[in-house]
């Protein structure tokens, strides 16, 4: 069900994505921010926002990096289509903040994690987050 039909070609997009995913890691905002077109749209599902452009998605990772360090983000699987890619993958992280409103107190979270990213000119135009906000609230609440 995999297909290679994207403009940059697999190799290009899986060092775009775990570069992504890498800065995420690092809490590295200006790497983060690089893999972005300057128009991205940037939507986390059951979030209060869609951000539009790099500035409002920098506000939205400052607040993600309060609220969660990330350990790593393990690839479980990932599809390719023509100009978008699905990821699935779980988020290891340490709970700091108030992720999802939830008091943290600096305990270890995993929970599945599913991108769509839409990518042209070798940048994502498109960041769409899909969580499994039942594990976060099974281990957190």
């Amino acid at each position: 069900m995999t297909t290679t039909s994207l403009s940059l070609g697999r190799a290009e997009v899986d060092r775009l994505v775990d570069g992504h995913f890498a800065a995420e890691v690092n809490r590295d905002l200006a790497t983060l921010l690089a893999t972005f077109a300057d128009d991205v749209e940037h939507d986390v599902v059951g979030g209060p926002n869609v951000s539009h452009g790099k500035a409002e998605v920098a506000a939205f990772y400052r607040g993600l990096f309060d609220d969660l360090h990330f350990e790593r983000i393990q690839n479980v699987r990932r599809y390719y289509g023509d100009s978008f890619v699905v990821d699935e993958s779980i988020v290891h992280a340490i709970a700091v903040g108030r992720p999802m409103g939830i008091e943290g107190r600096d305990r270890p979270v995993q929970f599945r994690l599913l991108h769509v990213f839409e990518i042209a000119d070798g940048s994502i135009h498109r960041e769409n987050a899909w969580l499994d906000l039942a594990a976060v609230f099974a281990q957190l609440g």
